[in-house]
């Protein structure tokens, strides 16, 4: 008697583990077999390559493109990245940055003028380096410069 109930509990099972692994999707980076069409269904999954990191903190912009903001050899570093986040050039006249100062009331306040691919401040940035930075991109020269984009960062470094 409970021999056939065992041999059809057994049954059982191995039908349910050939059912479950017929129907289980392939993984998504399973590639077909060269030449062989893939169905439908099937079709493996394409991958991205993932997008590079910006150094230092990351702004990203109202166009879709970025800015790195990074303390390089003690000043403020400003760098420009597409919407893919490669380097690219400037496309505003200078920044001007504002930070608190830890060791006296007041504000420390930098210019950030073009340098290569960047834009680079003069005034040393002094360590711990967790505060917020005002930022303001200039457009034009001298009087006529104009604000075109505005930023507070949370600046960890």
């Amino acid at each position: 008697m409970k021999l056939p109930v065992l041999l059809a509990c057994v049954v059982l099972a191995v039908g349910v583990l050939q059912a479950q692994t017929k129907t289980a999707p392939l993984p998504a980076d399973a590639q077909p077999a060269p030449g062989k069409a893939v169905t439908p269904g099937k079709q493996p999954a394409k991958k991205e390559a993932p997008l590079p990191t910006i150094p230092g903190t990351e702004i990203a912009r109202p166009d879709g493109t970025f800015l790195g903001l990074e303390v390089v050899g003690g000043n403020f570093k400003l760098s420009f990245y597409d919407k893919k986040k490669k380097v690219t050039g400037i496309n505003v006249t200078r920044a001007a940055a504002r930070w608190p100062n830890p060791r006296s009331p007041g504000d420390n306040r930098t210019i950030l003028n073009p340098s290569g691919n960047a834009l680079v401040g003069a005034k040393p940035v002094v360590p711990p380096y967790n505060f917020n930075v005002y930022l303001t991109l200039l457009q034009g020269e001298g009087d006529k410069a104009e604000a075109v984009e505005h930023y507070v960062v949370k600046f960890k470094g």
